[in-house]
């Protein structure tokens, strides 16, 4: 998925409120509350010293708008190293990666090609479906005792928490991270567009905001942690029983 230029103007502009507000170099805004450093293809050190950073960074201009037009470019040359970890697994809209010795995270993506959103409650036994057989793969493929990881603003939406078992989602807690695709993601449509709906009312509350505070308090969707073993599905899934119903107890 090809991301559009306004999404990256849209951190750009973010970037530059940051470094306003709370009187920092752009250049640390930009490591520091982007995801353009991980756009890059550059993994998740955040080392402000690499040098592909560094020839971003030299291409920077005192203006907003030439820097959106920069990062365009700058964009475009570094697309094919944009590259996702590798599934492990993948069934419908879900995924789950390798994630360390005894962990697995947990990945939702839009292929539903219904026309109809992913989440809309006629699509909802779909889902249940495909995450049921994602773990039916997990029971099969992975070590006994494997925990679940998730990141994500979707946990804060009723559509989506309803998918898993309660036990999964008593684990979330708010995490801040400025530089990952949890928290940006929800900017998003599936074609890798700016919704339009979601994306100028956080502008015009990120022009008002006078400190980090409140820029953070900008994002309508905090993105949620969660981590679980992997027990709270097989019950709440039905996967021990060798069954694809939907969760039984989900929130």
């Amino acid at each position: 998925m090809q991301l559009g230029k306004a999404f990256f103007d849209l951190q750009l502009r973010f970037a530059h409120r940051v470094a306003t507000v709370a009187g920092m170099p752009l250049a640390q805004a930009l490591l520091d509350y982007t995801n353009l450093y991980v756009r890059w293809g550059l993994g998740r050190e955040f080392d402000a010293t690499h040098p592909v950073w560094q020839a971003y960074l030299c291409g920077l201009a005192s203006s907003c708008t030439a820097n959106q037009d920069w990062t365009w470019h700058f964009y475009q040359g570094r697309r094919a190293h944009d590259i996702p970890a590798p599934a492990a697994a993948s069934v419908g809209c879900f995924a789950y990666v390798l994630a360390g010795p005894g962990h697995i995270r947990l990945h939702f993506h839009n292929s539903d090609e219904s026309g109809q959103s992913p989440l809309a409650a006629s699509r909802r036994e779909h889902r249940a479906q495909e995450l049921a057989a994602l773990f039916d793969l997990v029971q099969r493929n992975e070590p006994p005792g494997v925990r679940v990881l998730g990141t994500s603003w979707l946990y804060q939406i009723e559509a989506y928490r309803r998918l898993f078992p309660a036990g999964y989602l008593a684990t979330a807690m708010p995490v801040q991270r400025f530089r990952n695709m949890p928290l940006w993601g929800q900017f998003l449509d599936r074609h890798g567009a700016l919704k339009p709906e979601i994306a100028e009312p956080f502008v015009q509350r990120v022009e008002r905001a006078a400190d980090l505070q409140g820029l953070t308090a900008c994002f309508a969707l905090q993105p949620l942690a969660l981590d679980a073993p992997v027990e709270v599905f097989w019950s709440g899934h039905g996967i021990a029983a060798g069954t694809l119903q939907g969760p039984s107890n989900a929130a």
